[in-house]
């Protein structure tokens, strides 16, 4: 049986896995949320928590009055149409959340510098080269979940439990800015990305607090402006 805090994850899966081998086509409808509770054997709240996760990958579209739809299957037609609506607009506005991170993360891998164990630096190294490999079968929802152990890795080793801390409390804002912009992001975009990555872990490796803070902080702010934005 599915932990319940992984089911939504397993079945946006499991539909993905569903557009890729054809089994949902593009342009497509996709079955209704009764018919498809019932295939997975879940609750219609999870089941739409897989769908507005596919939907902010840019895997599913919705539109109004004619309900959910496969978005083309194409990386590059994915990658030019428009990002899915912010779900949490009623409490902050995408900016602020980027805004968050940039301060947040970047004081968090300061303080990690130095902390990191050898197995913790070859998990982030792996974690990378996942990001390039999911990016590559286009499998967006293991590239965003190697996104997260990325920066999820950094926050275990931070100094500071109160910043640790803060971080859990905004963890579903963050894990949506890691996902917002995946449908408009281009493949030299995400190169640029993982290389980013490589450079905070390359000033984590040398213990390089203030280095690992301002590659994070640029890092952040790179794919706020891949979102359109400019914290």
């Amino acid at each position: 049986m599915l932990n319940k805090t992984l089911l939504p994850q397993s079945v946006a899966r499991e539909i993905q896995a569903m557009i890729q081998a054809g089994q949902l086509k593009a342009g497509e409808k996709i079955p209704s949320q009764r018919e498809f509770s019932q295939k997975f054997g879940i609750s219609r709240a999870s089941l739409r928590e897989a769908l507005l996760t596919l939907e902010t990958l840019g895997l599913l579209k919705t539109e109004a009055g004619r309900g959910t739809f496969v978005s083309a299957s194409d990386g590059a037609a994915r990658q030019s149409g428009n990002m899915a609506p912010w779900r949490y607009s009623e409490s902050y506005p995408v900016f602020d959340v980027f805004q968050t991170r940039i301060l947040l993360e970047g004081e968090i891998a300061r303080l990690a510098a130095g902390r990191l164990s050898q197995a913790q630096l070859e998990a982030m190294e792996n974690a990378t080269k996942s990001m390039e490999v999911c990016w590559a079968n286009q499998d967006l929802l293991a590239n965003v979940d190697a996104d997260l152990d990325f920066h999820g890795t950094i926050v275990s080793a931070c100094s500071n439990t109160m910043l640790k801390a803060l971080y859990q409390t905004v963890r579903d804002q963050v894990t949506e800015t890691q996902r917002q912009p995946i449908p408009i992001t281009d493949p030299e975009r995400m190169r640029q990305s993982i290389a980013e990555h490589r450079r905070i872990i390359a000033a984590l490796r040398a213990n390089d607090g203030n280095e690992a803070r301002s590659e994070m902080e640029a890092h952040i702010r790179n794919t706020a402006r891949c979102a359109g934005l400019q914290p």
